[in-house]
């Protein structure tokens, strides 16, 4: 068999897959298209609104004082309610339809706004500013909540989350800051509002731009995003909380099944205790950040090059994440971004020059990012739908109260503490409040990260370091699943040995899937292929690689990627040599169409089951011959990477060949693959999972003539349901 450059034992294309690619990929799913606008649209009404009441309050008074209050006053406004309802929000993201609740919102946040213009009073403006600050505490959730409803696969969660990201935090502010200039200068040149009122009736505008901004939201998601209702789409195994809009739970029952459930899920439990740990340490070198860079006597810029760098970590850190996700699983990487965001806090707080503190806080920066992206990512692909907004919610406030609290109270710290100046290393070193802060923040982080990490991995019977230097290397193995391909001729029962094999390995430490080979899916396969009126073997070669392209992105790779053992009748080798054998195609041109198709997967470990096929009347020579040619290519492949392959002698009966396949793959189940060995051999009880809908009971590969009539040697498949 031709060897696939780069693409060894293990390799997976979506963890090859370009950060351009994916993005096109979740930016062609039109409702999330469509929501990802809205999020602009309300990202950059976010910013305008701070800047915007900022300006009307300091039009609105003459007092200096209160003037220079103003910006406080708006952003404190602002961030109380989301202190005060956050949870609130949840639970309205988790009861009604949240495309409603944000329908809602959004038309409350634009009345407030126009309101605020109209009265035109200090007063109402900061309440007015809490309204809206409340409104927007029911609508975060429900969007956070509704994003992976609209995805097509529970992977994509990572890519929208860091496009939302860039959104909120990029784009918008850009166009925020720059359409305020815009609007408050243009006067100076066209002179639209004469007078000595003039400047306030510019501020006045602005305020009505940004509610006419959240009209506009309301509008699009009303009428052009329907799909924000649904509901479960991507349905998690073992769910633990029903849904509220279906059992009409009270406000007390559903804020009960939100805290059992944080109390009986690990994972839940250490994301939110990891959370805690970062933002305490977010919050402590912000309110310190002033000081420190003071105490480090590089002069007045040494603070601005400070905030740049974290900025610059954060940045870095939310792009590389989904690359070191697809090295390390998701569970693994929160908790070791936390630690690692502690071990770079303590070079800080023990930095003696701005150079190191300034490469520390990168990684900082780095670390923080990372972590919040997978946080964020893990809410929106790991914790059912049910209960999506509640944790959101709580993850959303957590964030809140710790910075604010430490932002707060830090600065009362660092003054209550005297400062000295030492020598290190022949370089003045000022000792203040600002490096024991940072000390205790790197040691609350420290303790959360180890806390989140031993809650929420699952994957202890592999060693962490295994996993970082899997990380570091420019080829990296697939940590996070296990794939095994069941290969043989039509005249081997592979779908029997495929599921005796998932049962016997279901005695290990990691879940098993089965799946089937998509083009022994008569329904889907000859709908594509009559409806197009395909009758060339090319053609149809090219319609099964369609359907083999759908599961593998659908659910092989996803099912990889969570960690599972998937077990596949049929992956790629016995439909090449099939085409090859059978269909006269060329071999090599086959094998590029099925990298295509998979993305370049390929199995961790082929069986493949070698049996001669068994004598036929005359007039089945031909197929016979065929099966002949198909099992001689398929052990040539064996034979030419042999590290692959196990090779089992398929003669005999069924419960005779599934022995062999558990004695040959006991000695493969040794070293690093010992985690994957059944503790005992007994297969475990209850029917296999399945991936991908029942297997037909048509065993042909990809048959050239979809109505010619199976060989009468040839055993019926069992039907494999899907679960």
């Amino acid at each position: 068999m031709r060897s696939v450059p780069g693409a060894g034992p293990g390799r997976s294309s979506g963890a090859e897959a370009s950060t351009i690619n994916r993005v096109r990929r979740v930016l062609a799913i039109k409702p999330f298209r469509r929501l990802w606008g809205v999020t602009y649209l309300c990202s950059v009404a976010d910013w305008l609104n701070i800047l915007a009441l900022t300006g009307l309050a300091t039009k609105l008074t003459d007092n200096y004082f209160a003037q220079n209050f103003a910006f406080v006053g708006v952003v404190l406004t602002g961030l109380a309610p989301g202190l005060l309802f956050a949870p609130v929000g949840g639970l309205l993201a988790d009861r009604f339809d949240r495309r409603k609740v944000m329908i809602v919102a959004d038309l409350l946040r634009c009345g407030f706004l126009l309101s605020v213009a109209i009265v035109s009073a200090p007063w109402w403006l900061l309440v007015g500013n809490f309204l809206v600050g409340s409104a927007a505490s029911a609508w975060i959730p429900s969007k956070e909540a509704a994003v992976p409803n609209l995805l097509r696969r529970p992977d994509q969660v990572e890519t929208a989350n860091q496009l939302g990201m860039v959104m909120t935090y990029g784009l918008a502010v850009i166009t925020a800051a720059g359409a305020n200039a815009i609007i408050t200068g243009v006067n100076t040149t066209f002179h639209l509002f004469p007078g000595d009122n003039a400047s306030l009736s510019i501020a006045k505008l602005v305020v009505i731009i940004t509610g006419l901004l959240y009209l506009a939201s309301a509008i699009i998601i009303a009428t052009r995003i329907p799909e924000l209702s649904l509901r479960n789409v991507h349905e998690l195994p073992d769910q633990k909380v029903k849904a509220a809009d279906e059992e009409k739970l009270g406000i007390g029952t559903m804020i009960a099944d939100g805290f059992r459930f944080i109390r009986s899920t690990p994972l839940v439990r250490g994301l939110l205790v990891g959370a805690f740990g970062a933002f305490a340490a977010g919050g402590a070198v912000i309110g310190s950040a002033k000081p420190y860079s003071s105490s480090l006597l590089a002069g007045d810029s040494a603070f601005s090059l400070l905030v740049l760098a974290v900025f610059l970590g954060l940045a870095t850190g939310m792009v590389f994440a989904p690359k070191l996700a697809r090295r390390l699983p998701h569970d693994r990487l929160f908790g070791l971004s936390i630690i690692a965001a502690a071990i770079s806090l303590l070079l800080v707080a023990l930095s003696p020059h701005l150079t190191i503190s300034l490469v520390a806080v990168v990684l900082v920066g780095v670390c923080a990012g990372t972590a919040f992206l997978t946080g964020v990512t893990i809410i929106g692909s790991r914790v059912e739908d049910a209960i999506r907004g509640r944790i959101n919610a709580i993850y959303q406030l957590m964030m809140k109260l710790v910075l604010f609290g430490t932002t707060v109270t830090v600065p009362l710290i660092v003054g209550a503490v005297q400062r000295h100046t030492i020598t290190v290393w022949g370089s003045p070193l000022t000792i203040d409040g600002t490096r024991p802060v940072m000390l205790a923040g790197a040691a609350i982080a420290l303790v959360a990260g180890l806390f989140a990490y031993r809650q929420m991995d699952d994957k202890r019977t592999e060693p962490i370091l295994s996993d970082l230097r899997n990380a570091l290397r420019r080829t990296p193995r697939r940590v996070n699943g296990f794939l095994i391909a069941v290969e043989g001729t039509t005249a081997i029962n592979t779908a029997i040995q495929a599921v005796n094999l998932a049962d016997w390995m279901r005695g290990g430490t990691r879940p098993v899937v089965v799946a089937a080979d998509p083009a022994l899916d008569d329904k889907r396969l000859t709908a594509l292929v009559s409806g197009a009126s395909l009758t060339g073997a090319r053609a149809q070669a090219l319609a099964a690689a369609a359907v083999r392209a759908d599961i593998v992105e659908r659910h092989v790779q996803p099912a990889l990627d969570a960690g599972s053992v998937v077990v596949m009748e049929r992956f790629v080798d016995s439909p090449l040599a099939h085409l090859s054998a059978v269909a006269g195609l060329d071999s090599d041109e086959l094998e590029g169409l099925a990298d295509w198709a998979t993305g370049r997967l390929r199995p961790d470990l082929t069986v493949l089951l070698d049996s001669a096929p068994p004598g036929a009347p005359r007039d089945r020579a031909t197929t016979m011959n065929d099966q002949w040619r198909v099992q001689h290519l398929l052990t040539e492949m064996a034979a030419a990477d042999p590290e692959r392959y196990v090779v089992i002698d398929a003669d005999g009966t069924d419960t005779e060949v599934t022995e062999r396949i558990r004695t040959a793959l006991r000695a493969v189940f040794i070293g690093r693959l010992s985690a994957l060995a059944p503790a005992a051999d007994a297969p475990a009880n209850g029917s296999p999972a399945t991936i991908d809908g029942p297997a037909t009971d048509r065993p042909s590969i990809l048959p050239l003539d979809i109505d010619d009539p199976l060989p009468a040697e040839t055993p019926e498949e069992p039907r494999v349901e899907a679960k």
